[in-house]
């Protein structure tokens, strides 16, 4: 059963909204009305006058001004409230216009003939007997009462050449003209006045005044995402905070859903309700404007609805136009503006309200080629998802940060119409996952990956190549963030599924080996990881030939492996293989050339061959910033790698510089908020701390720690290694119980990560080692040393310059308690125990 609602509540509830303060009309208006003033302004309306009291300000400022336009035209889309302002001014300044206030419908009726009306009606004037409508119209104005300021306002005025014949005269200085209008730039003698829609105070305000304030606060935050999701309109906001008010059982949670499910369909954004300034719903508004446009301009409409609602780069929307209808289509854009359905915001980037987007989306859904257009945006935006480059500098990034919201949409609105050729579906998901990732914002790029997931198993099923290849994508993310034990699960299916869909011998499963054995190097695992790397070298040259980037991609990184376990001897040929591969195939000026000789560096370094070393990282330099520019990432390694060669060489005025100028280039190209931030600040730290610089190197490991757990999570081996290198820096201060903390919360996470015998581990056992020995807490430090030791003669060559550090530090652990004479404290390990009998053999110095 309805219930029925007097005519006086409604119009009494009805409010006008804006941007800024609230505004009655009494404390607005500089004098009351004039009794028996000449005026047809229409009444009714707002009692109080929300948030547009500073734009009625600047309005009657511009109207006043000595230099003012003779035309000013309140200019706005559909439902923005320029009818409602332009009443509220005549009303609120009426004093201004001692001689009469005409308002004036300029739409539908003939307005020649209201003004003739209104002359006859409010100022008794009668026009001689004779004249033609035109004549009557100047007769009036000519003969009008009174010496002092006349308004005039032409509400809706769709097109100037409806109303410039019949224009007052602006010779006597008497007639302020206003119009309002959907139309930008009636003319170049019009001064347009731009309104915007609402603030999200000044919404919820109107919408508080509809529908109560208790009923509001109590569901603050649906209702403040309906005023979002309206895009804060006026008539919009309007119409379902009347709807709630006829409604008193619907909620706001309820509206949303319904919103949410019937777009453009739903019934409280259908129709007007008696007493409102607005006679039509929102479709109906914009339908008014609609028709207005041409087939060409709507076309380009429907185009531009398929982009996401923010800012839209020209250049991208007109991408896919032949050149010789660019022009064409421009012309279309700017009728779109022209009519105020679609705002320019600066130059070259252009967008749609909420609800003007949702509105042509229904128009696009009613034509016979909207999967055309659906799939054509697909294409273009997979296009441009294949062409992200492999790294993305800060540059890269701001030219690609206008164009990821709409690569976005294809995954949340477009998605049944991506192709299922050529790893089309996983693209858009990649590509905002991989833009998360290279600004180091890990979880960010976690829910694009795990989307991707989702939507490759809804349309292909469990057992498909394409849902393989994101189950390894999110694997590899899950390794960049030290968590091993999700990524494991996560590769060994993807490589399992890649095998049963594609045999033993497809580069697929090239891949999927190379990424599980990655994996297995992150944590110590070597014995599992170099099979892996050798089963993928021996498929990719297979398939590929010896000579192929895959194969010397692939001998990199086993020998990458073999540096990791100390076997130099086996890992220097296949750096010099791959080496070789890359200069055969791209010559001697190739990045990945530059990549493969910075690698080889590194291997030098590791063996103490540090004038090789050095050749080889100063050829990598030069070539990195020939070919990339000094403003590279690639650069920044390369003068950190540099730094870290002249530190262990205690090369310290060398190396200082060049950490600086890779921190400050990282922080030019990645912002401030990068793990490469992080890994630099813990490398000039170090350096710092070997200088004795103890306070400059304990800012610097604070900070790299702070980031590292900002954009890592406080469980990642970063975190683990720096809380190891602050330790160290505690220990040489002689701040133990700071440094033993630190040290045995980096024991336990390593473990925790990587399990009891990886090679970090063995770090944390001798740091913590160390720092008992400096207390005399020898029987606490020898069994560390014996773990750590075990692990190292399991994992690593005997050779390896760790292993013999570590055998070292506990034999001058062995030689101290004996020169103490407190051997009863060392346990009876037979390691321990040899290490005494070879120490009592030596003769005395």
């Amino acid at each position: 059963m309805s219930e029925s609602i007097s005519a006086g509540d409604v119009t009494n509830s009805q409010f006008i909204v804006g941007n800024n303060n609230r505004l009655t009309i009494n404390e607005a208006a500089p004098q009351p009305q004039r009794t028996g003033e000449a005026s047809n302004v229409p009444g009714g309306g707002s009692q109080t006058f929300v948030g547009r009291g500073e734009t009625l300000t600047e309005l009657h400022e511009r109207l006043s001004s000595v230099n003012a336009v003779a035309i000013t035209a309140i200019q706005g889309m559909g439902g923005i409230g320029k009818t409602e302002l332009a009443r509220q001014y005549a009303r609120q300044y009426a004093a201004s216009y001692p001689s009469g206030r005409c308002w004036l419908q300029a739409r539908e009726l003939d307005v020649a003939s209201q003004i003739v009306a209104f002359a006859k009606v409010y100022l008794q004037i009668e026009p001689p007997e004779g004249l033609e409508l035109p004549e009557q119209v100047a007769y009036c104005w000519s003969h009008w009462p009174g010496s002092e300021r006349v308004l005039v306002v032409y509400d809706d005025v769709t097109a100037y050449g409806r109303v410039e014949d019949v224009l007052p005269p602006e010779e006597s200085g008497r007639f302020v003209t206003l119009m309002t209008t959907r139309r930008q730039h009636l003319a170049v003698t019009v001064d347009s006045f731009e309104i915007e829609v609402l603030s999200e105070a000044a919404a919820l305000e109107l919408l508080g005044q509809i529908v109560g304030e208790t009923r509001t606060a109590a569901e603050l935050e649906t209702a403040k995402a309906i005023c979002e999701w309206v895009g804060y309109l006026p008539l919009a906001l309007e119409l379902v905070g009347q709807y709630l008010r006829q409604k008193p059982d619907v909620t706001y949670q309820k509206l949303q859903n319904r919103l949410e499910s019937q777009r453009t369909e739903a019934r409280a954004l259908q129709k007007a309700y008696p007493g409102m300034t607005g006679k039509l719903g929102v479709i109906e508004a914009f339908e008014l404007s609609w028709k207005a446009l041409s087939e060409d301009e709507q076309d380009v409409a429907c185009w531009l609805s398929l982009f996401a609602l923010a800012p839209i780069p020209w250049e991208l929307a007109e991408s896919n136009i032949e050149e010789a209808e660019k022009e064409d289509f421009e012309d279309g854009r700017d009728a779109l503006i022209s009519r105020s359905l679609l705002r320019r915001i600066e130059q070259g980037s252009y967008q749609l309200h909420q609800l003007v987007r949702e509105y042509f989306v229904a128009k696009l859904t009613q034509r016979g080629d909207a999967d055309r257009l659906r799939q054509a945006y697909c294409q273009l935006m997979t296009a441009l998802a294949r062409q992200m480059p492999g790294r993305l500098n800060r540059e890269l990034l701001l030219r690609l940060t206008p164009i990821m919201p709409h690569i976005a949409e294809v995954t949340t609105s477009w998605q049944d119409w991506l192709s299922n050729e050529d790893e089309e579906m996983t693209l858009p998901f990649v590509a905002m996952a991989r833009f998360y990732e290279e600004q180091g914002a890990y979880s960010q790029a976690e829910p694009w990956y795990t989307d991707c997931i989702k939507a490759t198993q809804n349309r292909f099923g469990n057992n498909h190549s394409d849902v393989a290849t994101s189950l390894n994508n999110l694997a590899l993310l899950f390794r960049s963030q030290g968590r091993y034990a999700e990524a494991e699960p996560l590769q060994v299916q993807a490589l399992t599924l890649w095998r049963q869909l594609l045999g033993d011998t497809h580069p697929n499963v090239a891949t999927g080996l190379n990424n599980l054995a990655l994996l297995y190097e992150s944590q110590g695992r070597y014995a599992e990881a170099e099979p892996l790397y050798m089963q993928a070298l021996t498929i990719w040259r297979q398939l590929l030939g010896d000579a192929h980037p895959n194969v010397a991609t692939t001998l990199d990184n086993l020998a990458g492996l073999y540096k990791s376990q100390g076997r130099y001897a086996e890992a220097e040929p296949l750096q010099m293989q791959a080496l070789t591969i890359w200069r055969q195939l791209l010559g001697d000026a190739h990045p990945s050339v530059a990549t493969s000789l910075n690698n080889l560096a590194l291997l030098y370094k590791s063996q103490g061959r540090y004038a090789e070393a050095e050749s080889l990282q100063m050829q990598a330099l030069i070539l990195r910033r020939q070919l990339l520019g000094d403003a590279h990432p690639n650069v920044a390694t390369s003068l950190n790698n540099l730094a870290g060669l002249y530190k262990s060489q205690r090369r310290y005025t060398e190396a200082e510089p060049l950490y600086m100028q890779a921190l400050d280039l990282n922080r030019q190209l990645l912002g401030d908020a990068h793990p490469h931030i992080a890994a630099n600040l813990n490398n000039l730290a170090e350096l710092y701390s070997e200088q004795g610089r103890h306070t400059e190197a304990e800012s610097l490991y604070m900070q790299a720690l702070d980031l590292n757990c900002q954009l890592l999570g406080d469980a990642h081996p970063n975190v683990a290694a720096t809380l190891d290198n602050l330790a160290l820096l505690y220990r040489s201060q002689g701040r133990h119980a700071e440094a033993e903390s630190l040290l045995l919360q980096a024991l336990d996470l390593n473990r925790q990560l990587l399990g009891d015998n990886h090679f970090a581990v063995t770090t944390s056992l001798n740091n913590l080692a160390l720092l008992y020995e400096s207390q005399g807490r020898y029987e606490q430090a020898e069994p560390l040393y014996i773990q750590a030791i075990a692990i190292l003669n399991n994992r690593l060559d005997q050779d390896h310059p760790t292993t013999t550090t570590v055998f070292n530090n506990f034999i001058h652990l062995v030689s101290t308690v004996l020169e103490a004479n407190q051997q009863s404290e060392l346990s009876d390990n037979p390691l321990t125990q040899s290490i005494i009998e070879w120490l009592q053999s030596q003769p005395q110095q």
